[in-house]
């Protein structure tokens, strides 16, 4: 038979539950009293007008070194790039290239049916022997008349034209044999090779394909120096050295890439009055993978031909009073800059110049319309927002880490 609980262990569970309970509301209700008196407190320092702030939310204006520079875009360009075609006409065979495959400078692409050149090489060197043995012919009448003229018994008319018969049977022969070369070197012509080293890039002809004089076969790019081609204006043209540096940036690549002035045009282009600025990018991955090492060992980044860049040419370097791009209000019809002055925020109207980027942060140049903006001012950061003109400020105090008594 089970035994019967003691009636005062109900009445005790009920206690502890009613017990719990209680600190629950009490800790809820502690919450909410710390939160109104907090919202009563920053209410009553917005009724008097006082800004709270911290540390984080303001910066000092300070002068900096930036390197002043150009925007600048455009498409890459490989500095070595040839079009392939075709020197002698002919059905083309053995082209087993396509796109993307490297080949090396004098390597054998195709071959263009030589039968037809052969028999011509073979006809102009009997034509050459045809020749030959008619300057042997003038050559022996020559000696024949020029003996007997000098035992008189024919005139020095004679050997004359005897002598002239052998310098035209001469000419000819060396005209046959000029020929026979000319033959020879379109016999040569119907080799296709690549006249540079890189890589496929199109591949316009087919094997067995009738190729005419002139027709492209392939075309071969060498992306291991690449070019942009940067368009400036007149005035900015002139601030351009050889020798200048750029920062790139590549679509589908966050990797930044170096480049450098190597040419500027002398001349401005007609109707645009734009000078164009070369600048040279290596491109060390294409190199390695063309001589079969590994890429990815040496650069984090292949360039290709025809990708878009655009950067910053660096044109001087200048110091200058800045502040964080951010800090910078253009909610008003001149842009400016929020100060604390005298625990007061003050508007300050400003002209911004150059922009660079200072540990990883943009900061823009800046000084005053009406009044200078002071060095080591106090300029509030973007994300404190539009605080009236006016306005009064406090710094919130930080609390004391863990560990650490407060000052």
């Amino acid at each position: 038979m089970r035994a019967l609980r003691p009636p005062y262990l109900k009445w005790l569970a009920l206690l502890v539950v009613m017990a719990l309970v209680a600190v629950g509301v009490t800790r809820v209700l502690s919450a909410r009293k710390a939160k109104s008196e907090q919202l009563a407190a920053v209410t009553a320092l917005r009724q008097a007008g006082v800004v709270e702030l911290a540390d984080s939310d303001v910066v000092k204006a300070k002068t900096v070194e930036i390197e002043a520079g150009l925007p600048i875009s455009g498409a890459l360009k490989a500095v070595n790039s040839a079009l392939v075609k075709a020197r002698v006409s002919g059905d083309l065979q053995g082209l087993t290239v396509r796109e993307g495959d490297s080949v090396k400078a004098g390597q054998v692409l195709a071959r263009i049916d030589a039968s037809e050149y052969q028999s011509r090489v073979r006809q102009a060197q009997n034509q050459a022997a045809s020749a030959r043995a008619q300057v042997e012919i003038a050559r022996r009448q020559y000696d024949n008349n020029k003996a007997l003229v000098e035992q008189g018994f024919i005139s020095k008319t004679g050997l004359d034209t005897s002598l002239a018969s052998l310098n035209a049977a001469d000419a000819t022969y060396k005209a046959a044999l000029a020929a026979v070369e000319v033959s020879a070197k379109t016999v040569s012509d119907t080799v296709v090779r690549a006249p540079i080293s890189g890589q496929v890039a199109q591949r316009l002809a087919q094997p067995g394909e009738h190729v005419n004089v002139e027709s492209s076969i392939v075309e071969i790019v060498d992306i291991s120096r690449l070019e942009l081609q940067a368009s400036l204006g007149a005035a900015e043209s002139v601030q351009v050295r050889v020798g200048q540096t750029a920062q790139l940036s590549m679509e589908g690549s966050a990797q930044p890439v170096t480049a450098q002035v190597v040419r500027i045009n002398p001349s401005a282009q007609a109707g645009s009055r734009s000078v164009l600025a070369y600048l040279s990018i290596d491109n060390p991955r294409a190199a390695d993978t063309a001589a079969g090492n590994d890429p990815a060992a040496a650069s984090p980044v292949l360039l290709r031909q025809g990708l878009f860049a655009q950067g910053t040419l660096h044109t001087a370097r200048t110091s200058v009073l800045a502040v964080p791009l951010t800090s910078v209000r253009i909610d008003k019809p001149v842009p400016y800059i929020q100060l604390v002055e005298s625990d007061r925020v003050v508007h300050r109207a400003v002209r911004t110049g150059e922009r660079g980027n200072i540990a990883g942060e943009q900061v823009v140049a800046v000084t005053g319309v009406d009044q200078p903006v002071p060095e080591g001012a106090v300029v509030l950061r973007g994300q404190a927002g539009v605080v009236r003109e006016g306005s009064a400020v406090r710094f919130t105090a930080m609390a004391p880490a863990p560990g650490k008594p407060s000052p």
